[in-house]
Order: C-alpha cells, then structure tokens, then sequence
C-alpha cells in the first residue's frame, strides 16, 4: 500500500501542537527555519555510522546492531577523549561542570 508523502509542515502545525497539548506532551521541534535544532544530534549519528556501523561490520541480528551500538555509546561518554571538550570524556567534563557551577545551599538555622 503506497502512502502520501509527508509533508514537513504538518510536524510544526498548531493543530499538532494543540493535539501534544491537549495530550500531557512537550513537542520536540524547533522553529521553522532554525537548522541548529538537530545539529548535535546529527553529529552524533555520523559519527556512530562513521565509526561503529559502516567499517565493514556484518550485522546479523538486530540484537548485535543494539549490543554493539549500546557499548559504543557507553564508550563515546565515558572513554572517547574529545577535543572540544579539553580532551576528556563527556561524562567527565558534565561532572566537571556540576561541579564548578553548583553553589552550595544556604541553610538557615532557628
């Protein structure tokens, strides 16, 4: 059964975003326009292509394709050193930032 192509402008109508609405859920989508939205997101699924998916791997059950793609997230934050983030693992560099901009709470005592 063929179906009707999509149109992009049906994911950012009013009548979409009321229906989300109405329904308890936050859309996910950006304002028209904007290319930044899906940026990193983007990033992040070249390199998994780039470096896990493409280099010759045969994939013979979707269970290896989601093991195999579980460590490599597992890796990508917590082993794989990156530049833009003075060449440590994101997770590392996330606590770092709690760390350095979390002020401790005042407490009053009576």
């Amino acid at each position: 059964m063929l179906q009707r192509p999509v149109e992009s402008g049906q994911y950012t109508s009013f009548a979409l975003a009321e229906h989300l609405g109405r329904a308890g859920i936050a859309a996910s989508i950006g304002s028209v326009g904007d290319a930044y939205d899906n940026a990193l997101m983007e990033s992040t699924i070249g390199l998994l292509k780039t470096e896990l998916i493409k280099p010759g791997h045969t994939w013979k059950t979707l269970s290896q394709v989601e093991l195999a793609t579980a460590e490599w997230i597992d890796w990508y934050c917590h082993r794989r050193l990156h530049g833009e983030t003075g060449h440590i693992p994101p997770a590392e560099y996330e606590a770092n930032h709690y760390r350095d901009t979390t002020r401790p709470q005042v407490t009053v005592t009576t």
